[in-house]
């Protein structure tokens, strides 16, 4: 991917957010907000019109190459297979962190990820309130694109021991008997919390500041772009057993730390 690819993409993201999520933010009525899944899984009339633009906008930036999105995929989910197959693909978020944005809290963010045959090239996390982007392309590190046009290199948290390590745990979908299991285990972790929106999230652990996150749910556009800013930001994620991370791949968990021995040692204190 092309420096000038990158900075399309960015430039995408902020036209997006500034005509179609930031004049809907603290604006929605009760008839603009709806559940999908349950009450836990509420969208927008931001999402669905976010992703229509941004959907056009890759379309028209990348002619041919396959675009979904978790609106698309919550009506068809069907369109997950296309992760599996030849060719690349875009996976959008249009609004992360829903629930916050719909309770007019100001931490969301759009996420996009490129995939080919389950392998991410890249990655974009923008935060629409600062009008700043993290950037991961694979093999070419992780940094952080301000509204200005400057720009820094992204590094993880040094590792310190487990009692000392600052996260997030979402234990939201786990079925028992983890879902006691993990709890029982908290108070092993120095500090947690969670914020109800992977994208700022992956931004905090890949920034350095916060050690470790764990998902039970994986789907690939909660997720693909900030495993891969984790990793090029000189991170280590796995699934809880140990396997390596694949869009396609919903089940599983993720646990991620700043590098194996750490992500051992929790994988022991929270998961064995």
């Amino acid at each position: 991917m092309t420096a000038l690819d990158v900075s399309t993409i960015i430039a995408l993201l902020r036209e997006v957010s500034r005509t179609e999520i930031m004049p809907r933010f603290k604006h929605l009525s009760a008839m603009d907000v709806t559940t999908k899944s349950g009450p836990l899984d509420p969208v927008t009339v931001a999402d669905e019109a976010a992703e229509k633009a941004l959907t056009a906008g890759l379309h028209r930036l990348f002619p041919g190459v396959d675009v979904i999105g978790e609106e698309s995929v919550a009506k068809n989910p069907d369109l997950l297979k296309r992760l599996k197959l030849p060719g690349k693909v875009w996976i959008i978020d249009p609004i992360d962190g829903t629930a916050n944005f719909a309770a007019e809290i100001p931490l969301f963010g759009v996420m996009l990820a490129l995939v080919e045959q389950d392998e991410v090239l890249a990655g974009f996390l923008h935060d629409p309130i600062c009008d700043d982007t993290a950037v991961a392309i694979a093999g070419g590190g992780a940094w952080m694109v301000n509204a200005d046009g400057t720009r820094h290199r992204l590094r993880v948290a040094a590792p310190v021991p487990v009692n000392q390590m600052v996260g997030t745990v979402s234990w939201r979908y786990m079925l028992e008997p983890m879902r006691s299991h993990v709890l029982h285990r908290l108070d092993r972790i120095g500090s947690l919390a969670d914020y109800r929106c992977a994208a700022q999230q992956y931004r905090m652990l890949a920034s350095g500041h916060c050690h470790m996150q764990l998902f039970r749910r994986l789907y690939p556009w909660d997720h693909a772009a900030g495993y891969l800013l984790h990793k090029e930001a000189g991170g280590y994620g796995r699934h809880f057993d140990g396997w390596p991370y694949i869009p396609s791949e919903i089940d599983g968990g993720l646990l991620l730390a700043p590098n194996e021995e750490s992500w051992m040692l929790l994988q022991q204190a929270l998961l064995l």
